[in-house]
């Protein structure tokens, strides 16, 4: 009976631990896909470090499904909302925060390699820094119907899903305590989102 005991001690932290993280993980990352100011990709890092050394069966994968299809529908809902702005006479509060987070260079790049590359743009939109909103304009703007943009977009939050969870994966298995991995995860993603902007200011400087 002891070893009963003692494997429901060890059971009964990571089940509360689920039960309460990946709700919580879905509906930060939906609400950071529909307000751009939560760091989604450092909260998939951390849920996967976490993930990582637990022993519950599934765990990576359902870090990898609750993140990509909170990411989902984060991003056709806000692509919806925007398409009802653009619909608008008075326009809607969702379209211009879109718009706000759109400098204008960058939705002129997008437009254009939207018009030449359609769909694949998407999935890059999502993996690079701060790429997200100004394709979503740049769809906005070509009049996609919600269909093309959610069968585009659909890719693009697995892809995005599979890279920061790639990332708590290496923080998990670089320390034994996992508040370490959260950290270096944590660490990296941050690194990850501001380097193109560093490098961009430094060669300007240049």
């Amino acid at each position: 009976m002891s070893w009963i005991a003692a494997a429901t001690a060890t059971t009964s932290p990571e089940s509360a631990q689920q039960a309460i993280g990946y709700p919580t993980l879905f509906l930060l990352v939906l609400f950071g896909a529909l307000v751009p100011v939560i760091p989604t990709g450092a909260l998939v890092s951390s849920a996967a470090v976490v993930a990582f050394h637990q022993t519950a069966p599934f765990a990576m994968a359902l870090v990898f499904v609750t993140a990509s299809l909170a990411a989902f529908l984060g991003d056709v809902a806000l692509y919806w909302l925007g398409r009802r702005g653009m619909g608008s006479k008075n326009g809607s509060r969702w379209l211009e925060a879109i718009r706000a987070r759109a400098p204008e260079e960058r939705l002129a790049q997008a437009q254009a390699k939207l018009a030449d590359h359609g769909v694949a743009v998407l999935v890059l939109s999502r993996l690079v820094p701060a790429g997200r909103i100004p394709v979503m304009l740049a769809c906005l703007m070509a009049e996609w119907p919600i269909r093309r943009f959610a069968r585009g977009n659909a890719p693009a939050c697995l892809a995005w899903a599979v890279t920061y969870q790639l990332i708590g994966i290496l923080g998990g298995s670089l320390f034994p305590e996992p508040w370490e991995g959260v950290v270096a995860a944590v660490v990296l993603t941050v690194v990850i989102s501001v380097a193109p902007t560093v490098w961009k200011r430094v060669r300007a400087a240049r």
